[in-house]
């Protein structure tokens, strides 16, 4: 046998060169694997990092839950944006989100303000909280109903309306003004909802602004010595006449369609209603867009969206029979619009000034320990 160190080493020396160049081969081949994935994963990342995040939209809205959610989860489904809704509670109608509106200024968190009434949005404009925003369908809507500077506009109205209950009439005629309620004929059948929310603390500032300070004193000075009823809000009075708990309230058609629908023993009066009268106050629903927030682009889509003639369709065609104000909508059945009904002429500017002083004197006059 030979020598092992000298026989087989060009044999050797082969194996070594083969697995030397394999090995390098495979080497190669793992390493392009691996720059290969990871400049996959590179190029994956770069372009996650340059998408546009999700949009979404923070709303503030005063209408009711029920009412305004499967409007805005349309929206959100159309679209794609994300809706952030905030609701208000019935006690604190429009005053608890207008007062957050307020608290939020130097940092807002509020895309869009929907109101259910109009005066707290005529304040935040003349504080500077809202900025213009130019929805296609404005024009549809009534020029007094739109600000000049398209800060606010005006849509989907309820009428301030009497629900009266017709089992408790007792053959008597139901009130046809609001200056009925003060007849001692109806002494403690009347209800009104807590007047420094929502749409009745409105109806209180337009009566100021409408009748003059010292009437409208006198007027509520004589529905108190009537034995007026204060409600938690408009719903529950509403609520109170469908049960029979109250003869008549001071409500919303909203809150009043609710009850006629539901097969309660009521009926729905639009109060002073002949031409010499002062006429049913409608408070129209409010849209604006607020200062400085974060999602300006999205907010003036949502607005663009929601002021629309289709919006308005559907919440007349909804549970909250809201009233379209724009041209050609069909509003629900068995309401009158303004064009069908003696509406008050009131200046809402002009009540939104004297909303103050209309709210210290319920105060005292009312809510006073």
């Amino acid at each position: 046998m030979g020598d092992p160190g000298t026989t087989d080493s060009p044999r050797i020396a082969s194996g070594a060169a083969w697995a030397l160049r394999n090995g390098r081969r495979a080497a190669i081949a793992l390493a392009a694997a691996v720059f290969a994935m990871m400049g996959s994963l590179a190029a994956l990342s770069c372009r996650r990092a340059g998408e546009a995040p999700p949009s979404e939209v923070v709303i503030y809205t005063a209408l009711d839950r029920s009412f305004a959610e499967p409007i805005l989860q349309r929206y959100e489904r159309q679209t794609g944006t994300k809706v952030l809704a905030v609701y208000d509670t019935e006690s604190t109608k429009s005053i608890g989100l207008a007062n957050r509106i307020r608290a939020e200024r130097g940092r807002p968190q509020c895309d869009v303000f929907w109101n259910n009434e109009i005066l707290n949005t005529l304040q935040l404009n003349a504080e500077g909280l809202l900025r213009p925003t130019h929805p296609r369908h404005a024009s549809l809507f009534p020029a007094e109903l739109r600000d000049p500077d398209g800060c606010w506009y005006g849509f989907a109205a309820r009428a301030r309306v009497l629900i009266v209950n017709t089992q408790k009439l007792a053959g008597r005629h139901p009130p046809h003004s609001l200056f009925d309620l003060t007849d001692p004929a109806w002494r403690g059948e009347l209800a009104i909802a807590k007047p420094v929310a929502g749409s009745t603390a409105t109806h209180v500032a337009c009566l100021f602004q409408h009748l003059g300070s010292a009437r409208a004193a006198e007027y509520f000075r004589a529905l108190k010595a009537n034995g007026l009823r204060i409600e938690s809000g408009n719903k529950a009075a509403a609520e109170n006449v469908g049960n029979g708990a109250v003869t008549i309230a001071w409500t919303d058609t909203d809150d009043a369609m609710i009850e006629l629908r539901a097969g309660s023993p009521v009926q729905i009066v639009f109060p002073d209603a002949a031409p010499a009268e002062i006429g049913t106050l409608y408070i129209p629903n409010t849209l604006a867009a607020i200062a400085n927030a974060r999602h300006p682009v999205e907010a003036d889509r949502l607005v663009d969206f929601l002021l629309s003639p289709e919006v308005e369709a559907e919440l007349a065609a909804g549970p909250s029979a809201q009233i379209p104000l724009s041209r050609g909508t069909k509003g629900p059945p068995g309401l009158k619009g303004p064009s069908e009904a003696n509406p008050m002429p009131v200046d809402f500017a002009r009540a939104a000034a004297v909303w103050a002083e209309a709210q210290r004197f319920v105060q005292e006059e009312f809510l006073r320990d």
